[in-house]
C-alpha cells in the first residue's frame, strides 16, 4: 500500500474505534473523517460532497416523512389491531409459535414496501402499549418484531435504508441503481427461511425479559378519563366484554352514562351503543393508549379543534395554590374558551377520582391531561393558574380522518417506482408534496419526522467511500481476500462475512459504504460480476442480528424490552447462518458471478 492508502487506513481504524466506543454520534463521526481525508487531499471537494446529490439520502429523508405521517393519523392502528387483537392470542404465559407467526409474518411484509427503521419506530411503542393492556411481557414481542421487520427489509429495495444506499452507491460508481423489485426473489426465499426460523427457535431459545417500564408502570399515578363510543364504530353493539374493555390490564372501566343513566359497576355482558360515554381510570401512559383504540374518542377532543395548519399536543397541567381554578369544575370556568385546550383527564394524589371529570371540584396540586395547539405551554406556564406545564413527549391526537389519504398515498408511491412510471426518488418526493398539500402533516411535522443524522450519515459516507477507493486501500484489501483463494464462491463469502462482522460492530449504513468499494475491487480483481458482490454487502449490512448495537432497530428494542447484549446473538447465531447459506446459494443463481 502506498502512503494515501495507509492514511486513508488510519483514518478508518480511527472510526471503528469511534463506533464501538459510542463516544461520538456516527454521524459526526464520519462527516469528521471526511473533512480530515478532504484537508489531507485523498478526496476532493466534489468527491467529499457527492453524497448530498446522490438519491438515496433525500430518498430516505422523504421516507421519514411518510413514516411521520402514517404516525400521525394512525394508518397502521387497524392493521395493529387486526394482527395483535385486543386479548393475548393465547392464553399461555409465554407466546406460542402461532403467537410469534401472527406478529412475525404480517410485519415481514409490511417491511417489505416500508422502510424498517421507521415501521419499527412506530410498531414498538404499539406493541409496548399492546402488551400492557393485555398483561404480557413486551420483551416476547418487541425481538421477534425488530428481526422480522429486518427480514422483511429485504424484499424490496425500500425496505430498508441499506439497500438504498448500495443502490445509490453503484449508480455513483457508473453501474445501474438496484430495480426495486430486483432483489424480491432473493429476498422472498430469505425472509421466508428466517421467518420460519425465528418462528421455530423464539419460544425455545430466549427467556423472559422485563422492562423498566413494565416493573414501575404499576406504582404510576392514575388519571380519569371520559370516552365516548363512536357512532358506526367497531365497538358499538359489542358487550363490555367482547369488546375487550373488562379486563384491560391496568386501566380499569369505572361506569358508563347512556340518556343521563349511570350504570356502575359496570356488568360484563352490557352492550354498548354509539355515544356511551365511558369513564375509565388508568396511568397516562395507559390512557394515551387507549385514546388510540379504534371505536372510542375522547370525549372533549371531539368538541375541540385546533386553528390553523399547526398539530395538537397533548401536556399535564398542575393546579397552583393560587389558582382561579380552584372549588370549581373544567365546565364552570369554561375550560375550552378560557385556555385554548381540553381537559381530556384528571389525577389526583391520595384519593381515586370515579366521578366524571366535568363534575369534579379542581383542587391545588390536581394534574389534568390536557390537548392543545403547540403554544399552549408558552401562552400558560407562567401564568399562575397553573405552577407546572409539560407536554407529554412524543404523544399528539392521532388524526383518523385523514389515515385513507395516507394508505392511499403510500400505495400509489409503490405503484408508481414498481411499474417504472418515475423513480422511487421521485416518487416518494411526490407523495410526501401530496401529504403536505393535503394538509395530512405539517411542515414541522415533517422536519421532526427525518432522523437527520441517518440522512447526515449517508450523505457524508460516500466521501468515505471515495477516500477507501482513490487511495488504493480497497485495491490493497481486496488482493488480501483474494490471496487466500480464487474460488468464486469462497470470494464472495468472505465479502459476505466480512460485512456482518463489520456491521455487528457499528451500523448497517456505514458497514455498507465500507465494504462496498473493497467489494467492487475484489469483483474487479478477479474478473467477476460487480453486482453479485454488490448484493452481498446488502444483505451482510441489512440483515445483522447479532447485536443490539449493528441494526437501528435492534437498538430501538433493546432498552424498551429489557434485553441483555448476548440475548441478541442467542437468536440472531442461527438466523445470520440461515442468511449466509441462503445468500451464497442464491445470489450466484440470480446475479451469476461470471
Amino acid at each position: 500500500m502506498d502512503f494515501d492508502a495507509w492514511i486513508t487506513l488510519t483514518v478508518v481504524v480511527l472510526l471503528v474505534g469511534l463506533f464501538i466506543a459510542e463516544r461520538i454520534p456516527p454521524a459526526f463521526a464520519v462527516a469528521g473523517s471526511v473533512l480530515l481525508l478532504l484537508v489531507l487531499g485523498i478526496i476532493d471537494e466534489s468527491e467529499a460532497l457527492s453524497g448530498f446529490s446522490n438519491p438515496a439520502p433525500v430518498t430516505v429523508a422523504a421516507l421519514y416523512v411518510i413514516a411521520g405521517a402514517v404516525e400521525a393519523t394512525g394508518a397502521l392502528d387497524r392493521l395493529a389491531d387486526h394482527i395483535l387483537g385486543r386479548k393475548p392470542p393465547s392464553s399461555r404465559p409465554r407466546p406460542t409459535r402461532g403467537d410469534i407467526a401472527r406478529l412475525a409474518f404480517p410485519v415481514a411484509i409490511f417491511s417489505a414496501f416500508f422502510p424498517n427503521t421507521p415501521l419499527v419506530a412506530m410498531a414498538a411503542p404499539r406493541v409496548q402499549s399492546w402488551a400492557r393492556r393485555a398483561g404480557r411481557a413486551s420483551s416476547d414481542y418487541l425481538m421477534p418484531l425488530s428481526f422480522s421487520a429486518i427480514l422483511g427489509g429485504i424484499i424490496t429495495t425500500v425496505g430498508t435504508s441499506t439497500n438504498l444506499v448500495v443502490s445509490g452507491l453503484l449508480e455513483a460508481s457508473g453501474h445501474p441503481p438496484l430495480g426495486l423489485f430486483e432483489i424480491t426473489p432473493l429476498g422472498v426465499v430469505m425472509a421466508a427461511l428466517g421467518l420460519a426460523t425465528l418462528v421455530a427457535l423464539y419460544p425455545l431459545l430466549m427467556p423472559e425479559r422485563t422492562a423498566a417500564h413494565d416493573r414501575f408502570s404499576a406504582s404510576a399515578r392514575e388519571f380519569t378519563v371520559e370516552m365516548s363510543v363512536d357512532d358506526g364504530g367497531p365497538l358499538e353493539g359489542l358487550t363490555v366484554a367482547a369488546a375487550e374493555l373488562r379486563n384491560l390490564q391496568g386501566v380499569y372501566l369505572v361506569e358508563i352514562e347512556r340518556s343521563q343513566q349511570i350504570l356502575s359497576p359496570v356488568p360484563p355482558d352490557t352492550v354498548l351503543k354509539g355515544r356511551d360515554r365511558l369513564v375509565f381510570a388508568g396511568n397516562v401512559s395507559k390512557v394515551l393508549d387507549l385514546m388510540r383504540m379504534r371505536g372510542l374518542s375522547p370525549v372533549e377532543e371531539r368538541h375541540f379543534t385546533i386553528n390553523g395548519p399547526r398539530a395538537a399536543r397533548f401536556f399535564e397541567v398542575v393546579i397552583g395554590s393560587t389558582s382561579h381554578l380552584i372549588g370549581a369544575t373544567v365546565k364552570q370556568v369554561h375550560f375550552r374558551s378560557r385556555y385554548g385546550a381540553a381537559a381530556l383527564a384528571l389525577h389526583r394524589a391520595g384519593e381515586p377520582v370515579r366521578q366524571k371529570l366535568g363534575e369534579v371540584p379542581l383542587r391545588a396540586g390536581d394534574v389534568l391531561l390536557v390537548i392543545g395547539d403547540p403554544d399552549f405551554r408558552r401562552r400558560w406556564a407562567e401564568a399562575g393558574d397553573f405552577v407546572a406545564v409539560s407536554p407529554v413527549e412524543g404523544t399528539g391526537p392521532v388524526r383518523k380522518h385523514k389515515s385513507i389519504v395516507v394508505r392511499l398515498t403510500v400505495a400509489a408511491m409503490v405503484s408508481a417506482a414498481g411499474l417504472g412510471l418515475v423513480s422511487l426518488l421521485q416518487a416518494s418526493l411526490l407523495a410526501v408534496a401530496a401529504l403536505l398539500v393535503l394538509r395530512v402533516i405539517t411542515p414541522a411535522e415533517a422536519h421532526r419526522a427525518v432522523d437527520v443524522h441517518v440522512i447526515l450519515l449517508i450523505a457524508a459516507s460516500f466521501g468515505l467511500g471515495h477516500a477507501i477507493t482513490n487511495s488504493g486501500l480497497a485495491q490493497a484489501v481486496a488482493g488480501f481476500l483474494t490471496g487466500f483463494g480464487s474460488a468464486d464462491l469462497l470470494l464472495l463469502a468472505g465479502v459476505l462475512l466480512s460485512t456482518i462482522v463489520l456491521t455487528s460492530m457499528i451500523s448497517n449504513n456505514a458497514a455498507a459504504v465500507l465494504m462496498f468499494p473493497i467489494a467492487l475491487a475484489v469483483s474487479s480483481q478477479a474478473g467477476l460480476n460487480p453486482r453479485s458482490f454488490a448484493v452481498a454487502v446488502m444483505v451482510g449490512a441489512s440483515m445483522d442480528f447479532l447485536t443490539p448495537i449493528g441494526y437501528q432497530t435492534n437498538t430501538m428494542v433493546y432498552g424498551m424490552g429489557g434485553y441483555r447484549f448476548l440475548d441478541f446473538s442467542r437468536l440472531g447465531a442461527p438466523l445470520t447462518a440461515v442468511v449466509v447459506a441462503i445468500a451464497l446459494i442464491a445470489i450466484p443463481l440470480l446475479w451469476p458471478l461470471r
